[in-house]
């Protein structure tokens, strides 16, 4: 590995991982890093910074620097209500930070996701959430999308803000609700609502959607999509983002609002930028390193600001799915596998915060 300084000399490590699926939360695995990398190599100076590109952990890490977190009853993706936290920073301007994951989560349904609750699950308590930030005088609402348990295209987001039965009644509703307030839909998906790339056909089998279930689902987003188009204005629903977290992203745009990135409002908020300038190593991670995690997601992003800045990437995964070549080319030193330290992929899920620390006190002991 090729860092700043000799091997010998104390090191600048940036430890900044996602989350690992519904094993740790970002804030949990960066602990777990940054106590195995202390173990090893207690004379480096370690800076730990959780990442989110707009999934689970999106408010949680935010938590760790800015904001009031407040929490609320809402409702959960089927039929429960679910306690759902949100941060109010009253002096940025009176801006609030939602996760839809914390109202409809694949996590919050309770059973394991098949064909039924692909179908049945929906964004209403999203929808809540963001009314819950109205009520508390929020200008300005960041809505990080991702790890959704629900292809409803937003429209239970939508019916949260008027009557369920009439649903242009309600998009007209949401649509003077939030006029004068700045919408950011954070993510770095950027698919479509619709066909081979959208919503349905790549992210609803991860939802327990079956082929069969996909086309159901597909043919429901695209008569939304038509009711979406009409409050709009235009067709949101080939809009970069329209697909993410179940097609909330397509609603989002529908109601006047922006996508942004994700990663980059989390880099923004723990001074990611500034930490990578001066790291000798730099250390993120999620649940899994494949393809989808090389193009825009937080692993990529902070591989490609590390490489210029002549740092050493390494990435601890649960499971990695790429190649030799395609870690290379994304900017990465080394790439580790949880399931492969653990022995297996049940350990490492169910001893996730234990294995993590015994790799990342193996990989430290070996930079030296």
């Amino acid at each position: 590995m090729a860092g700043r300084q000799p091997d010998s000399a104390a090191r600048r490590v940036l430890i900044a991982p996602d989350s690992f699926g519904g094993t740790l939360t970002a804030v949990q695995a960066a602990e777990a890093i940054a106590a195995g990398w202390r173990r090893a190599r207690s004379g480096d100076s370690v800076i730990v910074a959780p990442q989110s590109d707009g999934g689970p952990g999106f408010v949680d890490v935010l938590a760790t620097r800015l904001g009031e977190r407040r929490s609320i009853r809402v409702s959960g993706p089927l039929s429960d209500q679910v306690e759902a936290d949100w941060l109010f920073d009253a002096a940025d301007p009176a801006t609030a930070y939602v996760e839809c994951a914390q109202a409809c989560g694949l996590t919050l349904l309770g059973q394991p996701p098949g064909p039924q609750t692909a179908v049945a699950a929906h964004s209403r308590g999203v929808g809540e959430l963001i009314g819950a930030a109205l009520a508390a005088g929020a200008r300005r609402i960041v809505v990080g999308l991702g790890g959704s348990s629900c292809t409803d295209g937003g429209r239970g987001m939508i019916e949260a803000f008027g009557t369920a039965v009439d649903v242009r009644t309600a998009l007209a509703d949401a649509r003077a609700a939030l006029a004068g307030v700045e919408l950011i839909a954070a993510t770095d998906v950027e698919h479509p609502l619709l066909g081979p790339m959208g919503a349905a056909a790549v992210f609803g089998p991860q939802k327990g959607a079956d082929p069969a279930t996909v086309a159901r689902l597909e043919d429901r987003l695209a008569g939304w999509a038509v009711e979406l188009a009409r409050v709009a204005g235009r067709d949101v629903s080939a809009e970069p983002g329209a697909g993410a977290a179940g097609g909330l992203g397509a609603a989002l745009l529908a109601l006047g609002g922006q996508r942004k990135s994700g990663a980059s409002v989390i880099a923004e908020h723990t001074g990611l930028t500034a930490e990578v300038a001066v790291a000798d190593v730099v250390i993120t991670g999620e649940g899994r390193l494949d393809d989808q995690s090389v193009h825009g997601k937080v692993v990529s992003a902070l591989a490609e600001a590390a490489r210029d800045h002549g740092a050493t990437v390494l990435v601890l995964a649960g499971q990695v799915q790429l190649d030799a070549a395609a870690i290379r080319a994304a900017g990465i030193d080394a790439a580790y596998a949880l399931a492969d330290h653990a022995g297996s992929v049940r350990r490492a899920s169910e001893d996730a915060e234990n294995q993590l620390t015994t790799l990342a006190e193996r990989i430290a002991g070996r930079l030296g």
